[in-house]
């Protein structure tokens, strides 16, 4: 038994010692760590738990036969975060440049697996030069099979992508396919073509981190969730994201303690509204106010600014926040702002994360380029995500909220549980300015003091309309309220809805305007 003792510690040792001592170095020197090393960063002291650390390749193909590869160069297995259960992979760039292989494919559908019967996050750090070409088909075949996995465990558990070095052509796949894509600035990159075929085939000339870095990622494109400066940011900002998580989603999201009292009033939040309509401010004053403690945890903070998406607590609970932001282009809906917001929103349905709605916008953004993108296409998914959405609905119109867009930022047509309106709200199907150009074009043009007349009617417009008071006449606003009870009426509200059940027609699933 010792001999064999003494042959499984030297096995594991190989494998513990990944590319060798020479890579590992090369990897610190780019300011990176090991797959190991990131797994125990995140993980809870001591948890994590390695599986089918002795799997090897069996390819033969083009020097194979020759080729070592601890681990397969994909460390698997599963531990804690904060004493909730994960599984979690990282591949290996010290092996064979973390290559995707037939092997390798299989030990990611392995903790994908145990991820879907334990029901339990499923977390992928991605370090990796692609596909591994030696194995040419089987290389495929494995993206593939992670594909349809990442697919099948769509809504039923988190699934978080971690992109810390590169990951390219199909690779890129399976991180848009999870939940969550959060990148290293600087050290990671995503493209599906990169620079030298680029410059082959449109002859553009540009850098990796110009094409796919975290930057473009994060304020561009939109594929980015989350960007951090460093490795260890970015596993600290990934065990706070899944503190407002639920394990699957048959339970519900953990409840924190937090000291911060749900009836505490708010003095000083409504002198965050301007008086001028037309005067921006920080939506995120007023959320900070309102949650828990002041804390909130912003989702694409740098994508489609026009509209914030984040995750807070009341009362302990975690809530997603969906609030236009007047400080950016008014706050006015457009093709991004209805994308981010609505892949946001349908991501806490599918987990039992009840909705809280900040309304201040003037209406979809105008303009050629809007309509010939597909502002019509895009914009409806903002619809469809609400309507669709089952957990509790909460809305506070604040200011502005004209025409399609008072009805797309979850009003009480799109099925909103509960909403409230503010003093400053104004609820039309125009702006005052516009409306009373149009309602009043012949007075105004038949005055003497055309200006004046306008001024008067405007003003008119604004008292008999443009207030909060018609909606609630209707009942499409539950109640109008002070600003400083906010805190306090959402909380109730919440509360209330804790239990609620809400009916769908029977359908194999509805045809979402991609």
């Amino acid at each position: 038994m010792d001999e064999k003792l003494k042959e499984l510690k030297q096995r594991r040792d190989r494998i513990m010692a990944g590319g060798g001592p020479k890579r590992v170095e090369a990897q610190h020197a780019k300011g990176k760590m090991t797959a190991r090393e990131r797994i125990e960063t995140l993980l809870d002291e001591g948890s994590f738990t390695e599986v089918d650390a002795f799997v090897e390749h069996r390819a033969v193909d083009l020097g194979m036969d020759k080729t070592e590869a601890p681990g397969e160069g994909v460390v698997i297995g599963y531990g804690t975060v904060a004493g909730r259960m994960i599984t979690v992979f990282a591949q290996d760039f010290t092996v064979v440049g973390g290559s995707l292989g037939e092997m390798h494919a299989a030990k990611i559908c392995k903790a994908m697996d145990l991820a879907m019967k334990i029901g339990c996050p499923c977390i992928g750090i991605n370090d990796s030069g692609g596909a591994r070409i030696q194995e040419g088909v089987d290389a495929l075949s494995g993206y593939g099979d992670i594909f349809y996995r990442n697919t099948l465990a769509s809504g039923v558990i988190p699934q978080i992508s971690v992109i810390m070095g590169p990951c390219a052509g199909g690779a890129v796949y399976s991180p848009a396919l999870t939940d969550f894509t959060i990148m290293v600035d600087k050290s990671a990159n995503m493209f599906i073509t990169g620079p030298q075929v680029i410059k082959a085939v449109t002859r553009e000339d540009v850098t990796a981190e110009a094409l796919g870095g975290a930057l473009v990622h994060s304020q561009i494109s939109g594929v980015a969730s989350l960007m951090f400066n460093s490795e260890q940011e970015t596993l600290a900002g990934i065990r706070k994201l899944l503190s407002y998580l639920p394990q699957n989603n048959v339970e519900d999201p953990p409840v924190a303690k937090t000291s911060d009292d749900i009836h505490r009033n708010l003095p000083k939040v409504a002198a965050l509204i301007p008086d001028q309509p037309n005067k921006p401010y920080d939506i995120r004053d007023v959320i900070s106010q309102v949650f828990d403690d002041g804390d909130y945890f912003e989702i694409q903070p740098l994508y489609a600014q026009n509209i914030v998406t984040c995750f807070a607590r009341l009362g302990g609970k975690p809530v997603g926040i969906i609030a236009n932001q007047p400080k950016i282009m008014a706050g006015v809906l457009d093709i991004n702002a209805s994308d981010k917001a609505s892949r946001f929103i349908r991501f806490c349905d599918a987990f039992n994360i009840p909705l809280v709605t900040f309304t201040d916008t003037a209406g979809y953004l105008p303009g050629v380029g809007q309509e010939h993108a597909g502002v019509i296409r895009h914009g409806a998914k903002l619809l469809y995500a609400y309507s669709e959405a089952s957990v509790p609905k909460l809305t506070v119109i604040v200011r502005k909220a004209y025409g399609g867009a008072y009805i797309a930022m979850c009003s009480r047509h799109l099925g909103a549980d509960q909403v409230f309106a503010w003093p400053s709200a104004e609820i039309a199907v125009m702006g005052p300015d516009g409306a009373a150009n149009i309602i009043f074009k012949k007075e105004i043009d038949e005055a003497a003091d055309a200006d004046a007349m306008r001024k008067q009617k405007i003003d008119e417009y604004k008292h008999n309309f443009a207030n909060p008071y018609k909606a609630a006449v209707r009942g499409y606003v539950d109640d109008v309220i002070d600003p400083a009870d906010t805190r306090s009426r959402l909380a109730a509200a919440l509360n209330m809805l804790a239990g609620k059940r809400e009916a769908r027609p029977a359908k194999k699933h509805g045809n979402l305007p991609v």
